[in-house]
C-alpha cells in the first residue's frame, strides 16, 4: 500500500522530502505534482524502477515516450546534445514552465535509453518536484497518470489518486488539487520549433 505524503508547494518540509527522495532511492515509485497534471515517475538511474513503470504503463521500456525531469537548464547537458544559442533562449524563456521540450539526445542517456535519438525534457514550475529532483541528484522519469473516463482526463484529488494507485506505486504526494491540462510539447530537434501538443504553457513565447 502507497503512502500519502502531503508536502506545500509554498514551503515544502526538508523532512518530508527527504523522506520521498529515500523511496526513490531504493527503488520506489512517486506520484507528485507538477506545475500541470500529476506524474508518475522515478530515480533515472534505477533500471528495476524503471522497468515498473514501463509495465503500469503497458510499453516496452525502450520505446516509451517519458521525460526526464531536470532540476534546472544545467541539468541538461547530462542527457543532451549541445544546442545552439537560439535553442538555449528558448528555453531560457520558458523554464521552468509548463512545457515538455523534445531535444536531441546524448551517449550519456541511461542504457534503456540509448538508442533513442530524441528526449522529452522537463523543468516544471512547481518547488514540490524540483525539490526532489534536487536533492535526489538527478532528473527523475516522467510520465502523466492519465485517465480512462470519456470526460476527465487526468484525477487532479490527491485521495482519489490514492484510491486508484494505491497498490501500484509506493508514495502519492498530496501536493493539494492538480491541473487538468498537460504541458505543452514542443520539438526542439530541428531547425525550427514544432508544436507537437498544445497544452497549458502558452505559444506566445515563440
Amino acid at each position: 500500500m502507497a503512502d500519502l505524503i502531503k508536502i506545500y508547494s509554498d514551503n515544502p518540509d526538508p523532512k518530508e522530502i527527504q523522506r520521498v527522495v529515500n523511496i526513490l532511492k531504493k527503488g520506489g515509485l512517486v506520484i507528485y505534482p507538477t506545475d500541470t497534471v500529476y506524474g508518475l515517475g522515478c530515480d533515472i538511474t534505477n533500471i528495476k524502477a524503471l522497468g515498473r513503470i514501463a509495465r503500469i504503463k503497458g510499453v516496452k521500456l525502450e520505446k516509451a515516450n517519458f521525460s526526464f525531469i531536470c532540476k534546472d537548464l544545467s541539468n541538461l547537458s547530462d542527457y543532451v546534445k549541445q544546442i545552439n544559442t537560439s535553442t538555449f533562449k528558448i528555453l531560457k524563456r520558458a523554464l521552468p514552465g509548463a512545457y515538455t521540450f523534445i531535444l536531441p539526445g546524448s551517449k550519456n542517456l541511461p542504457n534503456p535509453f540509448k538508442k533513442r535519438k530524441t528526449v522529452g525534457i522537463r523543468v516544471p514550475d512547481n518547488s514540490i518536484i524540483l525539490s526532489l529532483v534536487e536533492l535526489l541528484g538527478n532528473p527523475i522519469v516522467s510520465t502523466s497518470i492519465r485517465d480512462e473516463d470519456d470526460i476527465l482526463e487526468y484525477t487532479t484529488d490527491p485521495e482519489l489518486i490514492l484510491e486508484k494507485w494505491d497498490n501500484l506505486v509506493d508514495v502519492v504526494i498530496d501536493g493539494g488539487y492538480g491541473d487538468n491540462e498537460a504541458s505543452t510539447v514542443i520539438d526542439l530537434s530541428e531547425n525550427e520549433p514544432q508544436i507537437i501538443r498544445e497544452g497549458k504553457g502558452s505559444l506566445e513565447i515563440f
